[in-house]
């Protein structure tokens, strides 16, 4: 018995094969993220929950470039245009809601800035954050 048929697998294929900058961040999202951050955004064990939480990185000082800078985005299979797309999905998709609403967007060209300084210490730079945004 066959599944699917050709339109699926054809479909598939011509959406991994448009340039990254041209996809749907969502797919973006599938194809780059989620293997860690999961599909809801809950992170698997070690890695951080996005649900609800990401957004608030956008409202402390350092907080956009960590967004950028931390290597799974910085060294994602993604151009600049790509990326901010995918960020912009993903605080619109886990929020929290009311940042979602009212954040300015990344942009290839922040984005470009952002990803030339690689981000050693993210345990720690990711601490510091979280204290800042504990502290507001």
């Amino acid at each position: 018995m066959r599944r699917g048929g050709p339109g699926l697998g054809l479909a598939l294929a011509l959406a991994l094969s448009a340039p990254a900058s041209a996809r749907d961040p969502a797919v973006d999202y599938m194809l780059e993220c989620q293997g860690c951050h999961l599909p809801d955004g809950a992170g698997a064990t070690g890695v951080p929950d996005l649900r609800d939480g990401i957004g608030r990185f956008v409202g402390v000082d350092g907080g956009r470039a960590y967004l950028v800078r931390v290597p799974g985005s910085s060294q994602a299979a993604l151009d600049d245009a790509a990326l901010a797309a995918v960020l912009n999905w993903m605080i619109r998709a886990f929020g929290p809601a009311e940042v979602a609403l009212r954040f300015r967007p990344f942009d290839a060209k922040e984005v470009a800035h952002f990803r030339t300084e690689p981000l050693v210490e993210v345990d720690a730079v990711r601490r510091g954050l979280v204290e800042r945004m504990s502290a507001d």
